[in-house]
């Protein structure tokens, strides 16, 4: 009998949701930097484990919005704490409560799905001061559990993934046994671009980028040719994006190839484009046409 269980991840931003989600596939299925707001959509992931499915719901980090986009980002988070058979909630190994997760309490609170704590990033700290981090959450909260890990490392990986498995009911799976995202080949290669952009430049230009792809076709030797334009907010912004000589450009698009062939598995032409769409953040046509609709 299979079994399969729906599990959203939240918490405040760069808390490494989707670090964790990537560790827990195995592979990478979701952008990571160490910039705040990587993520801005909900991305599905999926683990299969014997006859266990997993169903991971990677959400935006939950903070204050300023702008449309970030509405947006934090509707998805609400929306996707019910109606789910458990819900992560991932925090930094800090003695504090801080606003954004009284605000995820709350919404666990009135969704009253199960919920469990997960202490990230433990191996940036000494392991005794997760005792009193884990005192003040069960003040705070009637959690199922709480688990300290590493998703960097993989530290207290194995012991989350079996307690996430007590949660799968019987039931068909939701996804065949050799997907690991929901993502279209396209989407994931964009989203490849941008964490270049996000690793790559500085401040709030990399916050202000949205990429698309415009032509994804392959030979029939296997090649791909793909063709992306990046959009930014401000002729200066697209100035530092293509930098010195086009210098900047080029390396994001290196890097961003390197990874690109790596998950497809095949060479690929890469070509980059770079245009303006001014405060595209705050309009709603714009954030429609790059796929930013209600959940």
């Amino acid at each position: 009998m299979t079994k399969s269980a729906m599990i959203t991840l939240c918490g405040r931003p760069n808390v490494g949701k989707s670090t964790l989600t990537n560790a827990l596939v195995g592979e990478k299925v979701a952008i990571v930097s160490n910039k705040p707001q990587t993520t801005r959509s909900r991305i599905t992931a999926i683990v299969n484990r014997g006859d266990t499915q997993l169903v991971l719901m990677d959400t935006p980090g939950f903070h204050k919005p300023r702008t449309r986009l970030g509405d947006y980002m934090v509707n998805v988070v609400k929306e996707s704490v019910a109606d789910v058979d458990l819900v992560l909630l991932l925090v930094e190994p800090v003695a504090a409560v801080g606003p954004q997760e009284e605000a995820l309490i709350q919404r666990l609170k009135q969704s009253g799905a199960p919920a469990i704590l997960v202490i990230n990033k433990i191996d940036t700290v000494d392991k005794t001061r997760l005792l009193e981090v884990m005192a003040l959450y069960s003040q705070a909260y009637d959690f199922d559990a709480i688990l300290p890990v590493s998703a960097k490392t993989g530290d207290g990986l194995e012991e989350l993934q079996a307690e996430l498995e007590k949660y799968a009911a019987e039931g068909p799976h939701l996804f065949p046994e050799d997907m690991i995202t929901d993502q279209p080949e396209r989407q994931i290669c964009a989203e490849l671009v941008r964490e270049k952009l996000l690793q790559c430049l500085d401040k709030e230009i990399p916050h202000g980028t949205a990429v698309e792809v415009t032509r994804f076709s392959e030979r029939d030797n296997g090649i791909i040719d793909l063709e992306v334009t990046i959009y930014c907010e401000k002729d200066s912004h697209k100035g530092i994006i293509i930098g010195k000589k086009g210098a900047m450009l080029k390396k994001i698009g290196e890097l961003a190839r390197q990874e690109i062939e790596d998950f497809m598995g095949t060479k690929v032409f890469l070509q980059t484009w770079v245009k303006v769409k001014e405060n595209w953040r705050d309009s709603l046509a714009q954030l429609r046409n790059f796929g930013f609709t209600e959940q």
